[in-house]
């Protein structure tokens, strides 16, 4: 039974809102595990967004548009009406497999996906891809990085970066997380973007619980989210070649299993 339930009765932190945990937290049970909800990240649009009404009245002078993630995709179309989505609608680009999924779900075919789900990977195989005058659209939240956009601009394409919502830590996930992190509640730590290892030092910071992430185990996605852990001296024992939850879950398990 232990061999089939590698979690078993370990607290794992799901930093997902209520949106967006559901399929994480079920993986986690699905090893025996105990999800632990905790947000560390939440996204509100930013209202009154002039430089958005500009690139939607527009959108069919754009070749391509990026999706960076799924709450990117779910923002953009919150502004965009059903019947604004139609045969001029730019071509559309994708990082990640769930982005991808969000879109088809709503009768939308992104044109390219990466092979891994980073940026640096996506530029890589992308401008191969779109004319050197190509019009290409990015909106991203206010936290996000330019990379690609700059990268794009470099090789000669027209882009244009639009801010469509602000990240930032909801005040009860501070309080909950300092909370279970001084009662040494929860054995193993996900996390899924540098955004969400920011705002957990941050309640570490403020509540000096340093020694308290001693025992615990961390696992992350991407190259860019375990380099922010080690910048704050945490070691990372978990973060898998595929970029998804999945195999975060299931690199975790695999590091336990080295342990026993």
């Amino acid at each position: 039974m232990i061999q089939s339930l590698p979690l078993l009765d370990k607290t794992v932190l799901v930093p997902r809102g209520e949106n967006q945990a559901k399929s994480f937290s079920q993986l986690v049970e699905r090893y025996g595990g105990i999800p632990i909800e905790i947000p560390l990240l939440s996204f509100r649009p930013i209202e009154k967004n002039q430089c958005l009404n500009d690139a939607l009245l527009a959108l069919n002078t754009y070749d391509w548009i990026i999706f960076t993630s799924n709450v990117t995709v779910e923002t953009f179309f919150s502004f965009l009406k059903k019947e604004g989505i139609g045969e001029a609608f730019p071509k559309i680009a994708v990082i990640g497999k769930k982005t991808g999924e969000v879109l088809t779900e709503m009768g939308l075919t992104p044109q390219f996906v990466p092979s891994a789900y980073v940026a640096e990977a996506f530029v890589e195989e992308f401008i191969p891809l779109i004319d050197k005058d190509a019009r290409v659209l990015v909106p991203k939240g206010n936290l996000a990085r330019e990379y690609i956009a700059r990268s794009l601009t470099e090789a000669g394409a027209h882009v244009d970066e639009v801010v469509i919502y602000e990240t930032y830590m909801p005040a009860e996930s501070r309080v909950k997380l300092a909370g279970m992190l001084a009662d040494q509640q929860l054995d193993i730590l996900t996390f899924t973007s540098p955004s969400t290892v920011d705002h957990l030092m941050a309640v570490v910071k403020e509540y000096g619980l340093n020694e308290q992430l001693r025992n615990c185990i961390i696992g992350c996605i991407g190259p860019i989210t375990e380099k922010k852990l080690r910048a704050y001296g945490l070691t990372v024992h978990a973060s898998p070649e595929e970029y998804t939850v999945k195999e975060m879950i299931n690199s975790t398990i695999a590091y336990l299993d080295r342990e026993e």
